[in-house]
């Protein structure tokens, strides 16, 4: 009677846990079903190779430029402070891992308005005017990606850092390597995949980034439209076929990016 009952408790507990994974999974298939269903074919094609040809590839060229350019950035600068994070313990350890978080947890608008406080301060005039303009600008694009993109290269980049045990270090520095002879001949080699898997996803990330580009660098056709910056342009005149399509493809290299970061292995990088 006993082992009845405890199968039965069994029993439902994996009902209950596979209700809630399909359930999930439903909802996210019938949401793209649906954007399937609404697409306009002759609308797709004429956005790539039609009227709307032109501002289409002008966001296609401007998203891929800037994520690109966003990513190195963050990759160059993520790897040694997710290095630092994963190895080292120092003070205020735990408030700067968390301060590099909050770009990630914030509302992304923040970022944007953030970022349009500093620039009107005193330091950031003098780089307006003596260094670069950031404002409403394409180079504004990039730093826009870079406040969430850069935490979220990171945290994934530091994951991948972790994977590799230390031990692994210590036993190349009792075989005569320096620390960072260690670093660039044992942990960089152990954490590649990991880390072109976190290059991919911060790709991904940055190139979906909406609000901090709205914010900081506007919304103006053929100049700061990158592709999320384009759907909402679209909807917002009613061009809901158009917005669509883009859309699509937001979708396409989402799920590409997503494809390559599974492909890397990189399933237990993420947060």
């Amino acid at each position: 009677m006993r082992a009845s009952v405890r199968q039965a408790w069994t029993s439902l507990f994996r009902y209950v846990v596979v209700s809630g994974l399909l359930l999930l999974v439903g909802g996210i298939v019938a949401i793209f079903i649906a954007i399937a269903l609404r697409l306009d074919i002759p609308t797709l094609s004429e956005a790539l190779v039609g009227r709307g040809r032109a501002e289409t590839w002008f966001s296609i060229k401007l998203t891929a430029v800037t994520t690109t350019t966003t990513t190195v950035i963050a990759v160059l600068i993520g790897i040694p402070a997710g290095y630092a994070l994963s190895r080292y313990r120092f003070p205020f350890h735990t408030l700067l891992d968390t301060i590099i978080d909050l770009p990630i947890v914030l509302p992304p608008l923040v970022a944007g308005i953030a970022l349009l406080v500093f620039f009107g301060t005193t330091a950031g005039v003098w780089i307006e005017e003596n260094i670069i303009p950031f404002v409403y600008t394409q180079q504004g694009i990039i730093l826009a990606q870079l406040v969430p993109a850069g935490s979220f290269a990171v945290r994934t980049l530091k994951a991948a850092f972790d994977s590799v045990h230390p031990r692994m270090e210590h036993v190349a520095r009792s075989l005569g390597c320096n620390e960072r002879q260690a670093f660039f001949r044992v942990v960089l080699p152990q954490a590649r995949n990991g880390l072109v898997a976190g290059a991919v996803m911060t790709w991904a990330r940055a190139a979906g980034e909406f609000g901090p580009i709205l914010m900081f660098c506007g919304a103006t056709k053929m100049k700061t439209e990158t592709l999320p910056i384009a759907v909402f342009l679209n909807m917002s005149v009613g061009d809901i076929g158009m917005a669509l399509s883009l859309t699509v493809i937001l979708v396409i290299l989402a799920a590409s990016a997503l494809l390559i970061f599974k492909a890397l292995g990189g399933r237990g990088y993420l947060w």
